[in-house]
């Protein structure tokens, strides 16, 4: 695959800090060896998660949103493996297979505006390049038995993830979304405003929940089309913090009720999360711990298949709080579904 990038021993020796009397999760981590085909790999290593970035914010830009993501992954990377491992969580059964870096592709569009129709066209057609890349990755994650964790980049990554879980299985899967905004728009080139509805419209998604929606970013052409469509619920932010007319603990059970009859995925949009810098960053939204609530919760169910965190925009200001936050939201999946095997 001409953007994957295996993350290398030496790279990843760089990268941790060892300290006396100290183990980090980097470690003892595995890594996926460079020798036959991708699928062979991921098979013969005794892990039960693969993680892997996802360096590019060109589904951003063609959605006109504020361009960042693209570095979200280094940032990240570096946090997650700093971490301890202990009693709590062992990293070895846990494999980190690198990144899809774009950066060929981020050069492209270096000039391009997006209120021009003919310049958003062109980067609409270089997220299908993406497109491609994450959904025969994730497939052959899930093809191996093991449970992928995709992070960077935009959400237009969302179909790459249900795609490929779809083809590896057979069959549509459903997906529960932590996010602000449906992500459900016109299928009119590929960005990560839509990434849902193509993978609805061709056949990869079945039943979909939004959890968390904000009233005020959500248009009423969207609403109809989501209250239209019978296996798709949601809920808003402002129907269970703001106005109190249902619970969090009842609303994730309710999610989860939605999506459980077979394989989920679970997508968490940092913009749904209060104070994080992401491309759509909100003042008003979920706390970080309601996040890891979240996802502790979905993840400790056997049909969880992937988890996809996506959004997330470092600057020298957050860096280090983005890396570290979203290395808790991956060990707080990784936590909640390993309990499954013991």
């Amino acid at each position: 695959m001409e953007h994957l990038k295996y993350l290398t021993q030496t790279e990843l020796d760089s990268l941790v800090i060892k300290r006396p009397n100290e183990t980090k999760f980097g470690e003892h981590i595995q890594l996926v060896p460079q020798i036959t085909s991708i699928y062979e790999e991921i098979l013969n290593l005794d892990v039960s998660f693969v993680i892997f970035g996802v360096q590019e914010d060109i589904g951003v830009f063609a959605n006109g949103g504020i361009q960042g993501t693209y570095n979200a992954w280094p940032i990240v990377l570096n946090s997650l493996l700093n971490i301890q491992s202990n009693k709590f969580l062992k990293a070895k059964g846990i494999a980190l297979l690198g990144c899809l870096d774009y950066s060929n592709l981020q050069e492209k569009i270096t000039g391009l505006e997006q209120n021009n129709p003919k310049d958003l066209s062109k980067a609409r057609k270089k997220v299908g390049q993406i497109d491609r890349d994450v959904t025969f990755l994730v497939s052959q994650i899930i093809k191996a038995g093991k449970v992928p964790i995709v992070i960077g980049g935009g959400h237009n990554n969302a179909y790459g993830c249900i795609k490929g879980t779809a083809l590896a299985l057979g069959h549509p899967i459903n997906v529960i979304n932590f996010d602000a905004h449906t992500d459900f728009r016109a299928e009119e080139g590929r960005h990560s405003g839509n990434g849902f509805s193509y993978a609805y419209a061709e056949g990869f998604l079945n039943k979909y929940f939004i959890f968390g929606l904000h009233e005020n970013y959500t248009s009423n052409n969207i609403l109809k089309t989501i209250k239209r469509i019978k296996s798709i619920d949601f809920n808003t932010y402002e129907e269970v913090r703001v106005r109190k007319e249902t619970s969090f603990n009842s609303e994730l059970k309710r999610a989860l009720n939605h999506v459980n009859s077979q394989t989920y995925g679970i997508e968490l949009d940092l913009d749904a999360v209060r104070h994080i810098n992401s491309s759509a960053q909100t003042p008003s939204g979920y706390s970080s711990d309601k996040a890891r609530c979240f996802l502790s919760f979905m993840g400790q169910n056997p049909n969880a298949g992937y988890l996809h965190i996506c959004e997330g925009i470092p600057d020298e200001a957050n860096e280090a709080l983005l890396g570290k936050f979203v290395s808790y939201l991956i060990t707080d999946f990784i936590k909640a579904h390993s309990k499954l095997e013991s």
